[in-house]
């Protein structure tokens, strides 16, 4: 399984991604599913996947290596469009591309064609914008109502960002949020979890300010999802008891 969120606030960009693609009980195993296609001054795009791994990774190689559109045009390849919403239209033909390639092998083996991409970033002086890509090529665009994107096993972290999140948000604090957004899908999920992939840019800078891995053990994420844990029991306590049923023997 996977969880992929991208959070777009005032101040810029994050995204984060979990690495498991299996969850046996002997046999697990990682991928990095947070891509970065950056030309630092020139662009920043970040490209979250969940889905079929060998339909992400056929996407994936289309992108850096150029994606068939126009006869008698040369493959676009990601680091080139020159819009975001030219990028998100890119994925989608990527897509497109590959379903058309594989979707037979697919039905004779009787397995899903799925994939879903989060695509965010800002190329040159054009804005910093966030996209859901769906397994069919279609997209759309978060706003600033609701200014986060999920892919995969979203259900568990979504009522933590439905609360938190605003587009006045703190960058930091959007980061902080969406890790405890993490951290409540992994407790409920045996299938996402560590290592976890992040990324930050601000909005403006074309460059990436955050590109880092969270390993096991490490001391912030472990300090983070245990006063998290600590605070929802504290939360709890601090309710007054429901005025149903009998009343509490004192």
């Amino acid at each position: 399984m996977t969880y992929c969120v991208g959070v777009l606030v005032e101040d810029g960009l994050v995204m984060i991604a979990d690495t498991r693609t299996n969850a046996g009980l002997d046999d697990i195993s990682t991928f990095r599913k947070l891509q970065l296609f950056n030309v630092p001054g020139e662009r920043v795009i970040m490209l979250a996947s969940a889905g079929n791994l060998s339909v992400t990774q056929s996407v994936l190689s289309l992108l850096r290596e150029g994606v068939d559109d126009v006869e008698g045009q040369p493959p676009e390849k990601l680091v080139d469009v020159p819009s975001m919403f030219k990028a998100a239209q890119l994925v989608g033909r990527a897509v497109r591309q590959v379903r058309k390639i594989e979707h037979e092998g697919f039905e004779r083996a009787n397995i899903r064609f799925e994939v879903s991409f989060l695509l965010g970033g800002q190329i040159g002086t054009g804005e910093m914008r966030l996209f859901m890509v769906y397994s069919a090529g279609n997209f759309i665009e978060c706003g600033k109502d609701s200014p986060f994107l999920q892919i995969g096993e979203h259900k568990y972290g979504k009522p933590i960002l439905d609360r938190a999140v605003t587009s006045s948000l703190d960058l930091y604090d959007a980061l902080k949020v969406a890790l405890v957004s993490m951290d409540s899908t992994m407790r409920s999920n045996l299938g996402v979890g560590l290592p976890i992939d992040i990324a930050v840019a601000r909005r403006g800078a074309l460059t990436l300010e955050v590109d880092h891995r969270i390993e096991a053990g490490e001391p912030y994420f472990h300090d983070l999802r245990e006063r998290w844990s600590a605070a929802l029991r504290a939360a709890h306590r601090a309710i007054p008891r429901p005025p149903y049923g009998p009343p509490k023997n004192k």
